[in-house]
C-alpha cells in the first residue's frame, strides 16, 4: 500500500517536472523567435 502510494507520488512529480520543462522550453523558443524577429525588423529600418 505504502509503496504504491510512493510510486504514484513519484510519477506525479515526474509528470509535473516534465510539464514544467516543456513549458520552459516553449517560453524560451518563443522568446528567441521574438528576439530574432525584433533584431531583423529593427535592422531593416
Amino acid at each position: 500500500m505504502m509503496d504504491g502510494g510512493m510510486m504514484d507520488g513519484t510519477g506525479g512529480m515526474m509528470l509535473g517536472m516534465g510539464l514544467g520543462w516543456l513549458l520552459l522550453v516553449i517560453v524560451l523558443v518563443l522568446a528567441a523567435a521574438a528576439l530574432v524577429k525584433y533584431l531583423f525588423f529593427s535592422g531593416r529600418k
